[in-house]
């Protein structure tokens, strides 16, 4: 279980309608929508991965340390929600040693694992892999092996491999396989979309025909259906940022009582030497 802490205004989509000067000027809900996620995981009995951008880590430690004293693991998901694809490999470089240092600094904890943002490490920059793991990472999850408009690699391997010579371990979002082709079930924008019987299907599918652990993810924000409305967005932005938040909670919490959740440190990190090393091909 995962948790992509980050706000409705720093999401991708909102790039080209909310300029990043002024993300201090508009009212921030994550601290009360955090709240709400660690008191329902409290009440589950559950504990997650939370991926914490330095940028909020910044402005409010103490809901990254209430985060770490419920027993819950802290990791990255870069600074300021900069796609990989917008950054050279020293640009990258800073920004995952930067935010690492921070979250490691107010948590008192190593920080292990890393997401990109927007899923943004593809076939052109599978070099990412290799600067994650000089600088300390022990595993990503920055992968989708689906074909999508904005990120996905529809051939990478659809569980958990180890790439970077080995040295990093990549655990994909997960997919179902359906009709000769990968379907995201592993949460986000498509568990708002899909009624929640396809998905739990879906889920219990990799568990059983895969024999494999789902990677489910969601953002505070879509437990936020009185978040305030952008004005300007296109449809397919208002579509794929506004549906179904009202349903989401609910959802999710169907999703914690029909199966068992835990860290992704605790199950993927003690099967590492498991686990091939698969990179995915690079486009030339």
């Amino acid at each position: 279980m995962t948790v992509d802490v980050e706000d409705y205004f720093q999401v991708s989509a909102f790039e080209p309608y909310i300029p990043k000067e002024t993300w201090d000027r508009i009212p921030c809900r994550i601290e009360t929508n955090v709240e709400r996620i660690l008191q329902l995981f409290a009440d589950k009995r559950i504990k997650a991965t939370f991926f914490t951008l330095g940028w909020m880590a910044q402005r409010y430690p103490q809901m990254v340390k209430r985060v770490v004293e419920e027993g819950h693991e802290l990791a990255s998901h870069g600074w300021e929600h900069i796609r990989v694809v917008n950054q050279t490999p020293s640009q990258f470089h800073d920004d995952v040693t930067k935010t690492k240092a921070l979250l490691e600094d107010i948590s008192g904890q190593p920080i292990r694992g890393y997401r990109a943002a927007s899923y943004s490490i593809g076939t052109e920059n599978l070099w990412a892999h290799q600067v994650l793991a000089e600088t300390g990472h022990e595993y990503s999850s920055s992968i989708v092996p689906i074909r999508h408009d904005l990120y996905g690699i529809p051939d990478a391997p659809r569980f958990a491999f180890r790439t970077a010579e080995g040295a990093l371990l990549e655990v994909p979002i997960t997919t179902v396989r359906l009709g000769g082709r990968n379907l995201s079930c592993g949460g986000g924008g498509w568990f708002r979309l899909f009624p929640y019987m396809f998905s739990r299907w879906a889920m219990e599918r990799v568990n059983q025909l895969d024999a494999e652990p789902m990677v489910f993810y969601f953002h505070p924000w879509e437990i936020d259906p009185e978040q305030p409305r952008q004005p300007g967005l296109n449809a397919k932005t208002r579509f794929r940022h506004y549906l179904n938040l009202t349903r989401m909670y609910p959802r999710l919490v169907n999703l914690l009582n029909d199966f068992n959740w835990d860290r992704m440190d605790r199950i993927f990190l003690d099967k590492i030497d498991k686990r091939p090393t698969s990179e995915p091909q690079v486009q030339r």
